[in-house]
């Protein structure tokens, strides 16, 4: 069992398109925001909130102790256009095998097929492995969740496996879940590519 404790808290990170920022109560009128631009609920295989369920959404994400959850806000060259498009977090926090998982990640529609996924990660994996000298993180995803497991892999991940009728979903759908993980060892040429991929 990890002692809370010792979790190294990530109080805010800025890379080249984005800033993390701990997620707070306040930030329901934001989170609704970012998963209306493209209805995001209507999306089967993605986990996130909807216009019912956000207050609770935020309530659950910050009673987990062993998660380090955040909000992604774009930057801007106009701070007052500056603005939240998603949230992700750091969670599962295994600290005495040295383990966690980088997961409940939505972007906004407006979001995709930018650096922004990419920035958010960098900094995450950064977090992990340099500041809390983590060992390896991990990623799971919906196996049907193309979109999502290419983003994976394009990160440096490798597929551990597929954990099949992992869960059963709220429709009472089955879901297969692709496992990935990142290794301390791999971190090194993984920051590179992804920085060269920003041009930082």
């Amino acid at each position: 069992m990890s002692d809370v404790s010792q979790i190294v808290p990530l109080r805010r990170a800025a890379g080249r398109f984005v800033r993390l920022e701990p997620l707070r109560a306040d930030h329901q009128d934001d989170i609704l925001k970012a998963v209306s631009d493209g209805q995001l609920w209507n999306h089967y295989f993605l986990s996130v909130p909807n216009p019912q369920t956000v207050a609770s959404w935020i309530r659950a994400a910050l009673d987990d102790p062993l998660s380090i959850p955040l909000v992604i806000r774009r930057l801007s060259d106009q701070p007052a256009q500056e603005c939240i498009v998603g949230s992700t977090r750091l969670f599962a926090i295994d600290l005495p095998n040295k383990r966690a998982e980088i997961g409940h990640t939505f972007l906004s529609e407006s979001a995709w097929r930018t650096g922004i996924n990419t920035d958010t990660k960098l900094l995450l994996l950064e977090h992990a492995f340099e500041v809390m000298g983590l060992n390896a993180v991990e990623f799971r995803t919906h196996s049907h969740n193309q979109r999502s497991r290419d983003a994976i892999l394009r990160l440096g991940a490798s597929l551990d496996g597929i954990l099949r009728h992992h869960r059963i979903l709220p429709d009472g759908a089955l879901r297969d879940t692709c496992v990935y993980s990142i290794l301390k060892s791999e971190w090194p040429g993984i920051r590179i590519r992804l920085q060269d991929r920003l041009h930082l």
